[in-house]
């Protein structure tokens, strides 16, 4: 069997690539025993084990490739609101996980128009780097379409930003710095955030 059709699934918890799965069920794919721990609590209520019939050939056939559908937090900005808010945002993968290509976030319903702009933001506050970068999406062109002006950003700058940001924008969380994944963003992220919004012309 070719090796590189092991390696083609993604772990249940961060989607990096792995050939590893749960012993029990082998439905479940984790990069490491530390996230198939972590995730012991909700996988077992969906753990069956395997019939022995079927244990006969582990290696050379393991369970088919299924591309997952990953749910993140993310931190959305909105005009219609004063505080920014955490939303579950879903992600799929694209192409194969293997190639180390990150999940694409499915943000239909927060830019209707079309496919936002993304920023990738690697630096926090004074200039430091974070360690999990912050992919901002938004509408470039929202200000000229006449979008209100992002209430949220607005009150997060105290107005002072030297943009003026308009319509929704959306914030993810790499999960490292090869940006191959998202993790949970939270409101531990929006000083960077805040210290962005002020620079950024």
């Amino acid at each position: 069997m070719n090796a590189e059709a092991l390696i083609n699934h993604s772990c249940t918890l961060c989607c990096r690539p792995t050939s590893m799965w749960c012993s029990r069920c082998q439905r479940a794919w984790y990069c490491s025993p530390e996230h198939l721990t972590s995730d012991w609590p909700r996988h077992r209520k969906e753990c069956v084990p395997v019939q022995p019939s079927q244990h006969c050939n582990m290696i050379a056939t393991p369970p088919p490739i299924v591309q997952q559908v990953i749910s993140v937090s993310a931190i959305l900005f909105t005009p219609e609101e004063e505080r920014s808010r955490i939303i579950s945002v879903q992600c799929r993968p694209q192409g194969t996980l293997s190639q180390g290509m990150c999940p694409v976030p499915q943000l239909q319903d927060y830019f209707p128009e079309g496919m936002p702009s993304t920023i990738i933001l690697t630096q926090g506050l004074n200039g430091e780097p974070l360690r999990f970068p912050l992919h901002i999406w938004y509408c470039p062109s929202a200000l000229q379409r006449g979008s209100p002006v992002n209430r949220a950003i607005y009150r997060i700058t105290s107005g002072a930003a030297a943009k003026v940001w308009c319509g929704p924008v959306v914030v993810l969380k790499f999960n490292g710095s090869r940006r191959q994944g998202y993790s949970d963003a939270g409101s531990n992220d929006l000083p960077a955030l805040s210290a962005y919004f002020l620079a950024y012309k």
